[in-house]
């Protein structure tokens, strides 16, 4: 009987091991990406304590964070991953992701959210800050709404994935 429990214990051990491997490896890249955002936002920019780092994967991948400049103001950077060109806005002078819901919901009748998040869209071969809300429809299938970041105007709309 202890060889039994002794023998569940090992591979329940050595399961876990491979498991914990698997997911640091998968999220390796990420981490990767996110320190190398920070060095250049800090070096390129005024700006510090820089928080909410998002990995946006559009035409172009694109490194998000927020930092503050300061005035304690709360500023998005944006940091193109072929370039590192960089675009910054004050948080203040632009949309809001309450706001770019509801010019989703004002306009069309989604029946879960899945994620919404800043990046970039490419509008006539110019790439405008946006927020990328992902969801689902009443017909289940998957949709992008892109709400431009600057004006709350809808700049693009893929529906039916």
């Amino acid at each position: 009987m202890k060889k039994w429990i002794v023998t569940i214990f090992l591979i329940g051990a050595v399961l876990t091991g491979i498991l914990v491997n698997v997911y640091l490896n998968a999220v390796e890249p990420v981490k990767a990406a996110e320190e190398r955002a920070m060095k250049i936002a800090a070096k390129e920019t005024n700006l510090s304590n820089f928080s909410n780092f998002q990995l946006y994967n559009g035409e172009e991948t694109y490194y998000v964070v927020m930092g503050k400049n300061n005035k304690k103001e709360d500023i998005y950077v944006w940091i193109s991953e072929k370039d590192q060109e960089i675009e910054t806005r004050a948080a203040k002078n632009g949309v809001t992701k309450k706001e770019a819901l509801n010019k989703l919901y004002d306009e069309k009748n989604p029946q879960e959210i899945i994620e919404v998040r800043l990046g970039m869209a490419r509008i006539k071969k110019t790439d405008r800050p946006a927020w990328e809300i992902y969801y689902r429809n009443d017909s289940d299938t998957l949709n992008y709404y892109y709400v431009d970041f600057d004006t709350g105007e809808m700049i693009r709309d893929i529906e039916n994935l």
